[in-house]
């Protein structure tokens, strides 16, 4: 009686009148193409690929610096009205014709360039992800000997390695002598701190990416993290060798146990001393509700949100290409992108409780040890880590935790690029997909071989500033442009309508409004911001030569290019004059449709396709014989 109840309460809003006659236990609905074996796969495929490094590293950086606990309500906020909207889109878009980011863009074939822009996106970013998952196996290896290599400072360090901050008495002018901090004799207006490198940071530099001076110096392959990029590409390979067949089996674990890591450390974070101070900086009283009137701390929310759902990158419209047609989209888009912010919020209490600890082992402010990216994933929390008895389990389980993460958006990336060349080529590489997949991840390790050079760092800095910028916002502007003002928003409903059922005008306002005008201002705006904001990158204050930046550019133009080059090509391919060439180019091709036959439906039945192309054709031959005889 309860489960029946409750099934009536959640019917009123994620109900699917159009699945009740399917029966959940058939096999693949699409033969040809397959679909996943239970929806939860699907789920956990799209948990896993939307929960990235971003969560753990970039989200809880970004609460710290825009006001703690206030930054909830800018991020939230932007999740309703660009996150949420957005991700049902991609999702429902790719669901319903099941196919790529390639090939859903038959709907409004001017624009297939999008597409391919986004699998160049995904390409390009996944020879440094596998890079970054190579760290997490090198530092997850590292990790277990006791004591950790980087708790204090061996061999490998230099002069300017040391625990705690060097402090000297500056006595008329002249420093003196060395001082600590607790050493009273000195007057504190006196005292000058010397900065200096924990070991955790030199042995990042000096070992485990033996960094050279900039990307001018290339240097030897650095032959650990060579061999830990392979292990990582074999892993990818593996999990993927029978696509989302096997992939979905392998993430009940990747996707469900970064959750047990995160929950243990918090655990163990929040019983230390200074876990309080860590917390109230993250999230407690240390909010700062004037930080909301800041643009600066809008512009940070909403893309944060972009990049962490992976909106625009092509994974989403893939992974839902292998649902079946009548897939309950709505409520899925739901269930993961409010998983992925309730994993962020989450992931930052557990970091700064431990980087609370830190700063109260160090006799620091806590502010002095947070960091993001990279420095917070390989330096500050590997150091606070040292610090804990028994530290060499904690940091395996938290390069555990990395290494899963990374995986699974990994494994959505390597499944854009091979559903792609399936959804191209279906003959040819059908019966071939574990080669496919293989020769994929071979390529991949290949490209990413100069990233594990002693100047990889700065590689991997530079396609991530680059390409995994605005050129993603450029990319998701034109996605939404084309589905809700160029193929047709209300169109997009009803052919959503095929897969969910009927709704209620009500029910579709909200998304029509966000569609059709708040989440594309909202792009445009922060897009705008950030090619007008845009600095050159470095790293650890290392300018860039100006050959590099080019390269950068060059990266920037070759995911782009793509998209005047084949709207050029499909128009010089039509017929007829400039405007009817472009007013074809923005109607649907008669490839576009629901995969299979019976579900089409009377909109897009063969004999109204055909109907549709005979009136095509009698119409060019009218306006010839006019045109001829007005000549």
């Amino acid at each position: 009686m309860r489960k029946y109840a409750w099934d009536s309460f959640t019917d009123l809003i994620f109900r699917n009148p159009a699945v009740v006659e399917q029966d959940p236990h058939v096999g693949d609905e699409n033969a040809e193409r397959g679909n996943w074996s239970r929806k939860r796969d699907y789920i956990l495929s799209m948990i896993g690929y939307a929960v990235g490094l971003g969560n753990i590293w970039r989200f809880p950086y970004l609460a710290y610096k825009n006001g703690g606990g206030a930054f909830l309500i800018p991020y939230f906020t932007m999740l309703v009205v660009a996150g949420i909207p957005l991700f049902f889109l991609e999702s429902a878009f790719g669901q319903f014709c099941s196919q790529g980011p390639i090939n859903v863009w038959r709907a409004v074939p001017l624009l297939q360039g999008v597409g391919v822009g986004m699998v160049m996106v995904t390409l390009i970013v996944s020879i440094y992800y596998n890079v970054i998952i190579a760290y997490s196996l090198y530092y997850m290896f590292a990790s277990m000997q006791f004591p950790l290599p980087w708790s204090s400072c061996l061999s490998w360090a230099d002069g300017n390695c040391s625990d705690t901050p060097m402090a000297y008495c500056n006595v008329s002018g002249v420093v003196m002598a060395n001082w600590t901090q607790d050493n009273n004799t000195c007057p504190s207006s006196n005292i000058v701190i010397v900065p200096v490198q924990s070991p955790s940071e030199q042995y990042w530099d000096h070992v485990a990416l033996q960094r050279s001076s900039g990307l001018d110096e290339t240097g030897p392959v650095v032959w650990h993290l060579a061999l830990c990029l392979l292990l990582s590409s074999i892993l990818v390979a593996g999990a993927l060798i029978k696509g989302i067949k096997s992939s979905g089996k392998v993430v009940y674990f990747t996707a469900t146990f970064p959750y047990l890591v995160i929950l243990i450390l918090l655990i163990r974070g929040v019983t230390l001393e200074g876990a309080k101070d860590g917390i109230e900086f993250y999230i407690g009283t240390q909010s700062n509700l004037t930080k909301l009137t800041e643009a600066q701390v809008w512009k940070d929310a909403a893309t944060q949100t972009f990049y962490s759902l992976s909106i625009g990158w092509g994974g989403l419209m893939t992974l839902a290409s292998y649902n079946n047609f009548h897939n309950n989209v709505f409520k899925d888009s739901f269930v993961v992108t409010l998983t992925n912010a309730g994993t962020s919020v989450l992931a930052g209490f557990a970091i700064f409780s431990i980087l609370g600890h830190m700063a109260h082992v160090y006799k620091m402010p806590v502010g002095e040890v947070v960091k993001e990216g990279f420095g917070l994933a390989f330096i500050a929390y590997p150091g606070a880590l040292s610090k804990l008895p028994i530290s060499p389990l904690w940091s395996i389980l938290f390069f555990f935790m990395l290494l899963t993460v990374g995986l699974d958006s990994q494994f959505a990336g390597i499944e854009v690029l091979t559903t792609c060349l399936l959804d191209a080529f279906p003959k040819t590489f059908k019966t071939k997909r574990a080669l496919l997949t293989i020769t994929t991840g071979s390529i991949l390790y290949l490209l990413g071989l100069p990233c594990v050079t002693r100047a990889g760092i700065y590689w991997v800095t530079l396609i991530d500033q680059f390409v995994a910028s605005w050129v993603l916002l450029f990319l998701v502007l034109l996605e939404i442009i084309g589905v809700s003002y160029i193929y047709g928003g209300n169109r997009f409903i009803k052919d959503i309508e095929m897969m969910l059922g009927n709704k209620s005008s009500m029910f579709w306002l909200w998304w029509r409004a966000c569609w059709f005008f708040i989440s594309p201002c909202i792009i445009l705006v922060i897009l705008g911001w950030s090619m007008a904001t845009f600095v050159p990158p470095t790293y650890e204050k290392v300018e860039y030569p100006d050959w590099g930046l080019a390269l950068g550019w060059c990266m920037v133009t070759f995911v782009l290019i793509w998209i005047p080059v084949i709207a050029v090509y499909q128009l010089i391919k039509v017929k007829g004059n400039p405007w009817k060439r472009l007013k074809s180019l923005c109607s649907p091709s008669e490839d576009w449709h629901p995969y299979l036959d019976l579900h089409r439906g009377q909109r897009y039945s063969q004999e109204r396709c055909h109907r549709k192309k005979n009136h095509k054709n009698l119409l060019e031959v009218d306006i010839n014989v006019v045109s001829s005889s007005w000549l």
